[in-house]
């Protein structure tokens, strides 16, 4: 049934896969489809996630260095929805593999002057060679290790960057129960979904990868954010530290 379901939506979003298999598909998603839900989809989950993201980021400043600064790397910054949660005085390192989200990022900025902004990385989660070694405090990634080709080596790549009692901070759909109907219409929607939605998958285990990680220190949260019509309500929230 799974399989005949997944034919069934396949042969819906025929446009989509038939652009995919000339080449065309990739580039318009990464630059113009993908950019624009995402900021839109972003307004309606930090509203139902709002208080989960209050709650996650309220220890931050715990995690200011030995000068008193708080430097803050964040993995997937999109448009900078995050950004209203960050402490007074934080020195922001914004990455992304996709740099078409210049317009939400800008608004965003303007809208947090509470923040210092200290550079755009164009970079994958897997390969953040461009920020040296223990040179942070703390790492945000919220909703994009269901996109990151590897979890571990992007796991890999916080630790790296963190200085030791640094804080790895996280928000993520994932799995839901294996015996349930939100389980079922994720394998059905996945590959469909994977091809639309930019490479983000539905049915991975995050918590068992961050649990694998090395982390001296992890609490994870299991909750859940209801989207209409979209089967990511299952989440993890939470933190680790190095």
């Amino acid at each position: 049934s799974v399989l005949l379901l997944r034919a069934g939506l396949a042969l819906l979003a025929w446009p989509i896969y038939l652009l995919s298999f000339l080449g065309i598909w990739e580039p318009f998603c990464r630059k113009v489809f993908f950019p624009f839900f995402l900021e839109k989809i972003s307004v309606v989950h930090d509203k139902k996630s709002k208080k989960h993201k209050q709650e996650l980021f309220r220890n931050l400043p715990d995690f200011r260095g030995p000068s008193g600064e708080l430097r803050l790397l964040e993995i997937g910054t999109g448009s900078g929805s995050n950004f209203q949660f960050y402490p007074p005085g934080c020195k922001v390192t914004c990455s992304d593999i996709n740099p078409n989200f210049q317009e939400g990022l800008s608004r965003n900025m303007k809208k947090n002057q509470h923040l210092h902004y200290e550079r755009f990385l164009v970079a994958a989660g897997e390969d953040l060679r461009q920020v040296p070694s223990g040179s942070v405090d703390a790492v945000v990634c919220t909703l994009v290790l269901c996109s990151v080709h590897s979890v571990s080596s992007t796991l890999r790549e916080v630790l790296r960057v963190l200085r030791p009692g640094g804080a790895f901070y996280f928000l993520e759909h994932v799995a839901a129960e294996h015996s349930s109907w939100t389980y079922f219409w994720q394998q059905v929607c996945y590959p469909t979904w994977k091809l639309v939605f930019a490479g983000c998958c539905l049915t991975r285990e995050l918590w068992k990868n961050l649990e694998e990680a090395k982390f001296s220190e992890l609490k994870i949260q299991h909750i859940s954010v209801a989207l209409p019509g979209m089967p990511i309500e299952p989440h993890i929230v939470g933190y680790g530290v190095k």
